[in-house]
């Protein structure tokens, strides 16, 4: 099959890519699709009325007014990619090969289903005043007076976005309290003996962070705890993690982890629907390199997966393109580097390098003796040399490598 042709399109229309879902994961396969010579018509369908913009600034920068946005540097009609904004999806048909609107259907040869995450909602929190969510730039800004006024702000969760608000909450010189149901920050993420060494960095900030602290109750002004502690909070903001925005898919025969919510592509990314493809927040994928399905909200996975789809669409046939990264994220926290790359949830050993009570260390995971994951704080060459060490599953001297004088690429046997 060519990228000319399907198997239901007529052989005078020109074939459509539908992109339903205009962040980094949509903008990039639409982007993609073009340098890998698509030459059918793309359409990217967004459900926000903003130009298509970058995720990680809205911690940062637009939340300390240091930026009013963070929108892609992309020409869309320089790229004949027809922009579609504010027209959210509300189903997918395959069998009429169309995606649904509110303004109506839009026919496709190949969908792409890039509609990222929705966040987790704080039970009985749900149009409270004073409650925010981190998630679109209409949050940030919202955000932006709040913390320009030096609010008293109480951050439920201790994960990602919750560590990196609070770092901002700080820098604007709010009193923050952080509230995290387990028994340490990033619970969800890394293991006990890791992320335990991470509850100071709050303290250090001048943050005061409540582990083991579940939220009864939000009211205007306040949050109760469980143990009946109330803690006084001119703004709440969430967050407790997200979940991949897929209800949609409803009654479209595209599989759904019904773990999860997301959707189960296999290793090219295509879903159990014909011509349809996922990618980025919403899609989880086999891979062979860790031996397990993954889910990956990150913003590396929604850059990197899109030039897999792309290629496999333009190719148009069975074969193609099989994905399987190496994970990759960072943070920003506390004045802190903090980078990751790998899955060390099947590791059977942990190395440290460093003294994890100093501003500069990293931990790797072994597994059978070769390198599958490292988490680096403020040691960004340990990160670049474990990536490649990682792709190439590369076995490590575990003496070298605990050695942080040592390159890390010295350690590999």
């Amino acid at each position: 099959m060519s990228e000319q042709s399907t198997s239901s399109q007529a052989p005078d229309r020109t074939p459509r890519v539908v992109i339903v879902g205009a962040g980094i994961a949509g903008v990039q396969t639409a982007v993609a699709l073009r340098e890998q010579g698509w030459r059918g018509a793309v359409t990217l369908l967004g459900d926000e009325p903003h130009q298509p913009y970058d995720r990680p600034p809205l911690s940062k920068a637009v939340l300390l007014g240091k930026a009013d946005g963070s929108a892609f540097d992309v020409d869309f009609a320089a790229l004949g990619i027809d922009l579609h904004l504010d027209r959210p999806v509300t189903a997918l048909s395959p069998q009429a090969r169309r995606v649904e609107t509110a303004d109506g259907p839009v026919p496709y040869d190949y969908a792409v289903l890039a509609t990222g995450a929705a966040p987790v909602m704080l039970p009985g929190s749900e149009g409270l005043p004073g409650v925010h969510l981190l998630r679109t730039l209409d949050d940030a800004e919202r955000l932006r007076p709040v913390l320009a006024a030096q609010h008293e702000i109480v951050v439920v969760g201790a994960g990602w976005i919750g560590a990196e608000f609070a770092t901002a909450a700080r820098e604007a010189g709010c009193a923050v309290t952080v509230v995290e149901a387990a028994d340490r920050p990033l619970a969800g993420a890394l293991p006990p003996e890791v992320a335990a060494h991470m509850a100071g960095w709050y303290a250090d900030a001048g943050a005061e962070l409540r582990t083991g602290a579940r939220v009864a109750s939000v009211a205007p002004g306040a949050v109760t705890l469980q143990d009946g502690t109330t803690l006084p909070a001119d703004a709440v903001v969430v967050g407790i993690g997200a979940r991949p925005a897929t209800d949609w898919l409803a009654g479209s025969g595209v599989e759904v982890s019904p773990k999860d919510g997301s959707v189960l592509a296999d290793g090219r990314l295509r879903t159990s629907v014909p011509d349809v493809y996922a990618v980025g927040d919403c899609a989880s994928f086999p891979s062979a390199r860790y031996g397990s399905r993954l889910l990956i909200h990150h913003w590396d996975n929604a850059l990197q997966g899109p030039r897999t789809v792309a290629e496999n669409i333009v190719r148009g046939g069975s074969e193609g393109l099989v994905y399987d990264p190496v994970p990759y994220f960072w943070s920003e926290q506390f004045g802190r580097f903090v980078q990751y790359a790998g899955h060390h949830v099947d590791a059977d050993e942990l190395v440290w390098r460093g003294d994890p009570a100093g501003a500069a260390w990293s931990v790797i995971w072994l597994r059978e003796g070769r390198l599958v994951a490292l988490l680096a704080v403020g040691r960004p060459r340990d990160l670049a040399q474990g990536r490649k060490l990682i792709e190439r599953g590369t076995a490590l001297d575990r003496e070298r490598a605990a050695n942080a004088s040592v390159p890390l690429k010295s350690a590999a046997l």
